[in-house]
């Protein structure tokens, strides 16, 4: 098999002033990811890798400068998924710096999604990063949040797909959610099939955007049934996007690994600062408009 990693930071506006920023973070996550991978890691290892860097970028909505909930506090999903169906998620959390390493952790005890004060409490017991729930708000999205300023380049979730050399895929999701959102909110990005899906079958899928918009439709799922019959990820993404846009109003995007490797997206937002490597590139190739 071909090792293949490709991440996203959401789909959104991205302004100019932020471009180099999206560019710069997606890029240090694929070669966080790319590093697992030719090392001959997990592609979960990998998905890992590449989302704790996004999660500690507070260019994203992801742990550190994450979007503020209505009780201006940061509140955190996650999920992981590999092929095999393997997956665990975690959602509503708070004072963990690295969400997507507690939901690789719930993937490989026992698969479930686990919430607020159940999730903390298994964070601490099995050793995550804790810290203090203040200590992930960041300067900028603390003063938007004070002065109620409408909010450009913020949303959405960050995710990863990859594949490694056993054939194995992988997929992982990690968010602040949507800004100023009611406390407790629950997006898409913990829920298999919608924010995340992975089968080594076929492929594996991280989704972004509107989560009331993605979860009707099974977004990530969707992709991945798109691409039966070889169908290239690309078109498969772009199908999953327009079969989205047909049925409801909201802005969303993809990224897809099938199992050969071979890599697509598609979004229908502004931009979607996309990162990707594989065999035979010098160096990591990043879009934020396609």
């Amino acid at each position: 098999m071909i090792p293949t990693i490709i991440v996203h930071g959401g789909a959104k506006t991205i302004t100019e002033d932020k471009v180099a920023a999206n560019n710069a973070g997606c890029t240090a996550a694929a070669e966080a990811g790319w590093a697992v991978l030719i090392s001959g890691g997990t592609a979960a290892e990998a998905v890992e890798a590449a989302i704790r860097v996004l999660e500690a970028d507070p260019t994203f909505n992801a742990s550190l400068g994450a979007t503020l909930n209505n009780d201006g506090e940061v509140e955190m999903d996650a999920a992981m998924m590999e092929g095999s169906l393997s997956w665990g998620a975690v959602a509503a959390v708070q004072g963990i710096r690295h969400p997507i390493s507690v939901a690789r952790k719930i993937m490989d005890e026992k698969p479930r999604l686990l919430v607020a004060r159940g999730a903390e409490r298994f964070a601490a017991e099995n050793g995550a990063e804790l810290c203090k729930k203040e200590d992930l708000i960041a300067d900028e999205q603390w003063q938007q949040w004070q002065e109620d300023q409408k909010v450009i380049d913020r949303p959405n979730t960050v995710g990863c797909v990859a594949l490694d050399a056993s054939g194995v895929l992988a997929a992982g999701t990690s968010t602040g959610g949507t800004t100023n959102q009611q406390q407790g909110r629950v997006g898409d990005t913990a829920v298999v099939g919608s924010g995340l899906y992975a089968d080594n079958k076929l492929g594996a899928c991280s989704t972004t955007g509107d989560g009331e918009s993605i979860i009707p439709v099974v977004l990530a799922k969707t992709a991945i049934d798109f691409l039966t019959g070889e169908r290239h990820p690309d078109e498969a993404a772009q199908m999953a996007i327009e079969a989205l846009k047909s049925k409801v109003k909201g802005e969303a995007g993809c990224i897809l690994v099938d199992r050969q490797g071979r890599v697509g997206w598609a979004y229908n937002s502004s931009h979607m600062a996309c990162a990707y490597m594989t065999e035979g590139q010098d160096k990591v190739a990043v879009f934020t408009q396609k």
